[in-house]
């Protein structure tokens, strides 16, 4: 599989001066090698996307929607070399590497599909006063101007394709970073526009160092940046540039809440499965993986144990094998981080029920109760396979418990009862609530963001493109309405 990946400069596939290696956290292999862009070819690429942005806005529908269809079809039509590439360089079991290639699918179809009624126009009466007598405003959307997409490493196909998608649907030209430990992923797409008749210079895909993005971040020509990632780099992203419109997706400590009405043997074992599949699956690298669970005092004997046996039945070992459920973390220094965190949880006090070891870049499933408070995995977020139990009395216990974060990304809370669930929506801190599941879902279609420490503004194809655009209202005077 090893080979050198140019990058895509306006367009065009073009290398560099310097390259770097990617390599697998499974075996260390080297992946492929990416040529990494000079200076002045990453000036090109926004001087390119700047001059174009009135051409791109003023594009057909029908085009871009043409594009985004053609890259939705080439994504089923190379499945499974694709998902074997994000296996090989992210370390995705091939079961998730394949459900995200579907879910790109999903995201570029969804958005050639909102590419053809966006933008449709909206039509208001004036005349409610004297003043307004035979006048009608109207208002679209225009873009904002070129956007700055930001990838991270957990999801290399899909969160790239989160950035892409809505900036082509908006009409919006793009310079997409995709993360540096898993570049290819997002190269691969360019070779997917490259097929289309999209104009030059409305997209770049640029494998750029981290240490040239603050002058990225920066530069004027670039009103609006899409961001996910840590807390710490994005509110720092935002903080440098106060007068930029920053879409913010950033970190989570996911709770699933099961409550008392939640308790036949059939409920327990539903809830002990999800929870233990969703926070492992990516190696509990995902922003909504379940951290912590959060159960009622009536059930929570009964459901500690049927958690600890689900988490013991993941399958971890060679992302390549089909029957894998957890492979390794993104890195070795990512695994020893989560290593000290469970260690320092566990000489605090916690207990340790199964898990606690590592090897190389994969840590082991790992259940932990009577966790302090103020210990590292209880107020961050692990963002490996770990998972955490407490104990709670009732409902408001439960829901106090889960808003006792700086996070607020999403929840799943476990009822059957209509009435809690709605007081759950209400009550709960967070940018989304999962009823009857654990927090972990997400529909690429759907508003998904959060709030407090999690971030700003919302992803999901149609939400995307109005954060990329702004209302223009235009007033027509004379009319007879």
């Amino acid at each position: 599989m090893a080979a050198t990946h140019a990058f895509w400069l306006a367009g065009r596939q073009v290398t560099g001066e310097d390259s770097f290696d990617v390599t697998s956290p499974w075996d260390g292999r080297v992946v492929g090698t990416v040529s990494v862009p000079t200076d002045a070819q990453i000036e090109g690429a926004v001087a390119a996307a700047y001059a174009v942005r009135d051409e791109f806005a003023a594009t057909p529908a029908h085009v871009r929607a043409a594009a985004l269809d053609h890259v939705s079809r080439r994504l089923v039509e190379r499945t499974e070399e694709i998902a074997r590439l994000i296996s090989a360089e992210n370390g995705k079991p091939m079961k998730w590497a394949r459900g995200e290639v579907g879910r790109a699918v999903s995201v570029f179809r969804f958005a050639a599909e909102e590419a053809r009624r966006f933008n449709g126009g909206e039509a208001q009466r004036l005349d409610t006063d004297l003043g307004g007598q035979g006048r009608l405003a109207f208002t679209r959307r225009f873009p904002k101007g070129v956007v700055l997409g930001i990838a991270p490493f957990n999801f290399p196909l899909n969160l790239c394709a989160h950035k892409i998608a809505p900036a082509i649907a908006a009409g919006a030209p793009i310079i997409l970073k995709p993360a540096p430990a898993t570049p290819l992923s997002g190269l691969i797409i360019g070779d997917l526009l490259a097929e289309t008749e999209l104009p030059a210079g409305s997209w770049s895909i640029l494998p750029v160092p981290n240490d040239k993005m603050p002058a990225l971040v920066q530069d004027e020509r670039l009103p609006v940046i899409s961001f996910t990632g840590s807390e710490k780099v994005g509110y720092a992203i935002m903080d440098s540039v106060p007068r930029k419109h920053c879409t913010l997706e950033l970190g989570g400590n996911g709770a699933a809440v099961v409550l008392a009405d939640f308790a036949s043997d059939e409920d327990l074992d539903w809830a002990a499965t999800r929870i233990a599949t969703f926070s492992n699956y990516q190696g509990g690298q995902s922003c909504i993986s379940v951290q912590r669970v959060i159960a009622d005092a009536s059930v929570y004997e009964r459901l500690l144990p049927r958690i600890v046996a689900a988490v013991e039945n993941q399958v971890t070992g060679d992302p390549n094998d089909d029957a894998t459920d957890v492979g390794p973390l993104v890195s070795e220094d990512a695994a020893k981080r989560v290593e000290t965190w469970v260690d320092e949880a566990v000489a605090a006090g916690a207990a340790l029920l199964t898990g606690g070891k590592r090897d190389g870049a994969s840590y082991a499933p790992t259940v932990l109760t009577d966790v302090p408070a103020d210990v590292t995995v209880s107020c961050e977020e692990v963002f490996g396979p770990v998972l955490t139990v407490q104990k709670v009395d009732g409902e408001a216990a439960a829901f106090a418990a889960v808003n006792d974060s700086k996070y607020g990304l999403q929840a799943g809370v476990f009822t059957h009862d209509l009435q809690t669930a709605f007081r759950a929506h209400r009550a709960l801190e967070v940018g989304g609530v999962v009823v009857g599941d654990v927090p972990s879902y997400r529909a690429d279609q759907m508003p998904y963001g959060g709030v407090k420490q999690s971030g700003v503004g919302r992803e999901g194809v149609k939400f995307a493109m109005d954060d990329y655009t702004y209302e223009r209202v235009m007033v027509l005077t004379g009319i007879a309405l």
